[in-house]
């Protein structure tokens, strides 16, 4: 029996080990921290949970293979809940906007919005479409390292002919007149950490898949994923170790031979897989020279609270997005200026409000989050202060005002937090920003050598729940492609 260790506890970790361990694997998972699932993670404290990442799953199926691919049932661990409306957006002028995943109330919406822009609604969810059936053929179907199939050459009928390629923002401008709807575009290319005034158009395919499946919500918490999986690895014989910090990849003639943890201790195996910033090989790898991303290729950090309230606030919703006054400004701050937003947009998941087993019989928990620059800033005690000052004034300004009476617990998470948790340089979420085409899909490969492989955000295809997944996947077909178990 072949034996791989991954380095890294998180999600593609975890869809990978099951994976493996159902063809007959010896599979290791070495987490350095204190848990298993990585970002998408768990805090409880006063009878409230908080996932600390993660809070809208789209493209279920890919959660339901992942599980089936290991011979289990994702419903029998997890059962998902579609939420409609997706989202609430809450706009500086006091306007108000729902997006449903309903095509007949979205074009109700529109119409008293700008019904002028009905008509390039429309077009930009064909280009979406477009742009869906051609990734789902080929980037999300296969390693960019493998040479193109039939299925490959079939979809590039899919592929648009104008506006796919261009900047995101001016697309969206070319297709839509309002300014609410302009913003609510803009905000998706930040699901990958990026700017839509620098990333390519090929981004509108995330909108798309948003509206074409919904969004879903896990109930008792996206944390239950993980230990789903967890679960299911156990039950086929993977070794889950937290606490196991690894030093270094050894190699003989270009092939992995060994794992080294920090105590000092060799795992021998066969492969490894990097789960975690794609930067961190070169260092296990013992290459000479700046490993990291420097700042201003990274994708976007958060500054997140995570809020337990005393009482009900049924007026919530269970995601709510309160938009700048000037998202321009706020980007120019964010990668220009590689400084915190003196007026972030902000966003509040109150999964409370869906599901009230997060709480201790009244009250809410609210996951409050808003763009940061990935740096290695200090993040003072002063630093934090305004930055949670600027975040609950959006907040006031935009009708939802929270006392610190109403508090019963808190935490406050910087890009300095997810830096030391998770290894991710400056807090990045997804390694490197979507800025220019190349940036945006050709990421680091899934295969980086004979028994090394990557398994991540930062790699192909791509950051997102669904994407590390299918990330796993990918893995997986390349690892019984060249290792012959």
């Amino acid at each position: 029996m072949k034996h791989i260790v991954i380095i890294g506890g998180g999600l593609g970790a975890l869809g990978l080990a099951v994976r493996l361990a159902a063809r007959h694997w010896r599979v290791t998972v070495c987490e350095q921290g204190p848990s298993l699932g990585g970002k998408l993670n768990r805090w409880q404290e006063g009878g409230f949970t908080f996932d600390t990442g993660p809070s809208l799953i789209t493209m279920p199926w890919v959660f339901e293979e992942t599980f089936s691919a290991a011979g289990a049932r994702l419903a029998e661990f997890v059962r998902f809940q579609r939420l409609d409306p997706i989202a609430h957006y809450v706009y500086p002028d006091g306007s108000r906007l729902d997006w449903s995943s309903r095509l007949p109330v979205m074009l109700d919406t529109l119409k008293h919005i700008e019904p002028r822009d009905v008509d390039g609604f429309m077009r930009l969810l064909q280009l979406g479409a477009g742009l869906y059936e051609l990734s789902h053929e080929t980037f999300l179907r296969r390693a960019a390292s493998e040479p193109p199939d039939w299925r490959t050459f079939k979809a590039l009928r899919h592929m648009p002919l104008r506006y796919g390629w261009g900047n995101y923002d001016k697309t969206v401008r070319a297709h839509l007149r309002s300014p609410h709807l302009i913003q609510l575009f803009n905000r998706y290319p930040t699901y990958v950490g990026s700017s839509p005034y620098a990333c390519p158009a090929t981004l509108l395919v995330i909108p798309y898949i948003e509206f074409a499946f919904g969004g879903h919500y896990a109930l008792g918490g996206l944390y239950r994923i993980a230990e789903g999986l967890v679960q299911v690895g156990r039950g086929l014989g993977v070794e889950y170790r937290t606490g196991a910090s690894v030093e270094g990849i050894e190699r003989e003639r270009a092939a992995v031979r060994a794992v080294r943890l920090a105590g000092g201790e060799r795992i021998v195996c066969d492969a490894a897989c990097m789960n975690g910033d794609a930067s961190h090989l070169e260092r296990l790898l013992g290459h000479a020279g700046p490993a990291e991303a420097p700042p201003e290729e990274r994708s976007l950090s958060g500054f997140l609270l995570l809020r337990g309230l005393k009482r009900d606030r049924p007026e919530l919703g269970h995601h709510t997005v309160y938009f700048s006054q000037s998202y321009g400004r706020e980007f120019s701050q964010l990668f220009g200026e590689r400084r915190f937003p003196e007026d972030p947009t902000v966003y509040v998941n109150a999964p409370s409000r869906s599901d009230r087993s997060l709480v201790p019989g009244r009250g809410e928990t609210l996951f409050i989050m808003a763009n940061a620059a990935a740096d290695a800033a200090p993040w003072s005690e002063s630093e934090t202060a305004r930055a949670r000052e600027r975040v609950l004034a959006r907040l006031a300004a935009s009708g939802l005002a929270l006392s610190e009476e109403e508090t019963t617990v808190e935490q406050v998470w910087t890009p300095r937090t997810m830096a030391a948790r998770y290894a991710m340089p400056g807090g990045s979420i997804y390694g490197k920003h979507s800025h220019g085409f190349s940036r945006a899909f050709l990421r680091p490969g899934n295969r980086q050598g004979r028994g090394l492989y990557l398994v991540s955000g930062s790699g192909h295809p791509g950051g997102g729940t669904p994407m590390v997944l299918t990330s796993a996947k990918i893995t997986s077909e390349l690892i019984a492609k060249y290792e012959h178990a």
